[in-house]
């Protein structure tokens, strides 16, 4: 392995630490939301989506994909790809989960699923988009 590869295999370990961490948080809150407190399940879902969700930001964010210095709004510019990819990963989420309980499959194992799907989207789409490095504008050069 050279030097990048070993980076790069570096930095999936670290985003596998965010969504496990936002796997296993979500689904402890879950499961507290619906076998505990006895909430109906579309609040209880949409309840441990977010704790999950969060955990997995900052995990992503200043560990992951971070770096010892931040562009000049580059935080804020993540925090909105994030949340807005969150947002349309929640409704995916919420089909597959769903989907798979109304087909009689407890949504317990549907997070599962759901989560096996979304451990390469989101990969690829976090290092492309949401916390990608910004670059430095080139100055034009005239002859």
């Amino acid at each position: 392995m050279n030097k990048k590869q070993i980076k790069e295999a570096k930095r999936f370990s670290q985003y596998m630490v965010g969504g496990g961490a936002q796997f296993w948080s979500g689904y402890a809150a879950f499961a507290l939301l619906d076998a505990v407190l006895g909430i109906d399940f579309w609040p209880a879902k949409i309840a441990a989506y977010f704790v999950g969700v969060s955990l997995n930001f900052f995990i992503a964010r200043y560990w992951a994909f971070g770096s010892k210095r931040f562009a000049k709004g580059q935080v804020e510019t993540s925090a909105q790809r994030f949340y807005s990819l969150m947002f349309v990963n929640f409704i995916i989420d919420l089909a597959i989960v769903g989907g798979l309980r109304e087909l009689g499959l407890t949504p317990y194992l549907g997070q599962f699923a759901s989560a096996g799907f979304f451990t390469f989207w989101n990969y690829l789409l976090f290092k492309l988009w949401v916390f990608r490095k910004a670059r430095k504008a080139r100055k034009a050069r005239f002859a």
